[in-house]
């Protein structure tokens, strides 16, 4: 009996071409941070604000930049001056910088000092109201506040963020630092004085002005007391950091030899 051999089919078989089943939250959630397990705070750049003045060049490089907005310099985000943002205050840094003059240096500070030094002993108060040193560089004192800035309270969503004030805003920034330190809780063994962080405050712009000119400074007032933990923990890490000295201010480098003026007015 001869047995015919059966013809192979032509046909393709099917293959299964469906996409795999939508990734969720839930998939991210399960395997949260990995592969940022050695990003710590030193790895992660603080995003500056700064108060937009009417000659500020990043009005012409941020989309929907104005004067008077505040300014988030890592992100490119702007926000409404009048109205406002919401901070949580984390730490506190005071530094004197010493800088020349414009057009005389790189944009880069010639020193900075920390908030033991003595330097400005050694200056002179010139007309301009420059604290001056016998080389001719002056002495600037930066107030620096860490804070989270709150993009949403209610759950919790914020980010790191450094803003230095200086020159005319300097008792804006001893006001603020009053108002923390004069703020009391009632605790199992009497009144306290919480962290920093206990409290929510909004900063704004407001236009100001002397003989010299006019700019646009801050007003920063007591909003309400934290109640989100979230935001609690985040504020307390990046607390642990910067006493940790895994975060510092640095001066922030601009070019032609001046130091960046847009965060304060002059």
């Amino acid at each position: 009996m001869v047995v015919k051999k059966r013809k192979a089919s032509k046909t393709p078989a099917k293959r299964n071409n469906s996409l795999p089943a939508t990734i969720g939250a839930n998939d991210f959630e399960s395997v949260a941070k990995a592969g940022l397990e050695s990003v710590s705070q030193e790895d992660l750049a603080t995003p500056r604000l700064k108060i937009l003045q009417k000659m500020s060049p990043d009005l012409d490089t941020v989309d929907g930049a104005k004067a008077g907005m505040i300014l988030d310099t890592v992100n490119s985000k702007v926000y409404d001056g009048s109205k406002g943002i919401l901070l949580l205050p984390v730490a506190y840094q005071r530094q004197y910088t010493e800088w020349q003059d414009r057009g005389q240096g790189t944009g880069a500070p010639v020193a900075v000092y920390d908030a033991n030094s003595n330097i400005l002993s050694k200056t002179t108060r010139d007309d301009q109201k420059k604290d001056r040193l016998s080389n001719g560089n002056y002495v600037e004192t930066a107030a620096n506040h860490f804070v989270i800035v709150v993009d949403d309270e209610k759950n919790g969503i914020g980010q790191p963020a450094l803003i230095t004030l200086k020159s005319t805003q300097l008792k804006k920034s001893r006001k603020w630092n009053s108002m923390m330190l004069n703020t009391k809780l009632q605790g199992a063994n009497g009144p306290f004085t919480p962290p920093m962080y206990s409290h929510l405050y909004r900063l704004v712009t407001t236009e100001e002005g002397n003989d010299f000119g006019k700019w646009f400074g801050v007003e920063i007032e007591k909003e309400k007391i934290l109640e989100n933990r979230n935001l609690f923990n985040m504020a307390k890490e990046f607390a642990d950091s910067i006493t940790k000295g895994e975060k510092i201010a640095v001066p922030e480098e601009v070019e032609g030899g001046e130091t960046n003026r847009e965060a304060v007015g002059f």
